[in-house]
């Protein structure tokens, strides 16, 4: 598995990519693309694409943050999934960074939710905060209740919780 970073908002798999994000995540956890392409130049966000056996699989989104990775989004393209790879991200993420945070909807929306949560717990993933509010990505869009979950107990969650809220959403 191969993890190449994008760099530009000019690549070739840019558009791509962002034509799978918009058809994946629900509207109010997508930025539109324009806030998508300035991703780009901000230099706290490491932009991903996954390959496996030379093909494209998947992306990551990722903030690194004061004193750990904020996975905005993770998605292995839906050709791909059911086959493990998941998890085989999930381990390399967990190799090279020893703290990461992420949020995900809470398991009691639907079956999809509970499935996601059960697939962090598997990959060393406990929850943190139940009552994170996930700001608005902008006009139209809503805040969200969705669940924080890291790979370590962070000593201060309120702390984490400002930093992704002021550094990572619009």
């Amino acid at each position: 598995m191969e993890f190449l970073p994008i760099t530009s908002a000019e690549d070739h798999r840019v558009q791509g990519i962002y034509v799978s994000y918009t058809n994946t995540f629900p509207i109010d956890e997508q930025r539109d693309q324009k806030q998508f392409l300035e991703l780009f130049s901000n230099p706290n966000v490491k932009f991903m694409s996954i390959l496996h056996e030379s093909e494209a699989i998947g992306y990551l989104i990722l903030w690194e943050l004061s004193s750990f990775v904020f996975v905005e989004h993770f998605e292995v393209f839906e050709t791909f999934r059911s086959k493990k790879l998941g998890s085989h991200i999930m381990q390399h993420l967990l190799e090279n960074y020893p703290r990461i945070i992420l949020e995900i909807e809470p398991e009691d929306l639907n079956d999809d939710a509970k499935r996601r949560y059960s697939f962090y717990q598997r990959n060393n993933f406990g929850l943190i905060d139940t009552t994170y509010i996930q700001p608005s990505y902008g006009e139209g869009k809503q805040s969200l209740n969705l669940w924080l979950l890291a790979n370590y107990s962070p000593r201060n969650v309120e702390e984490i919780k400002t930093e992704i809220c002021d550094i990572v959403y619009p």
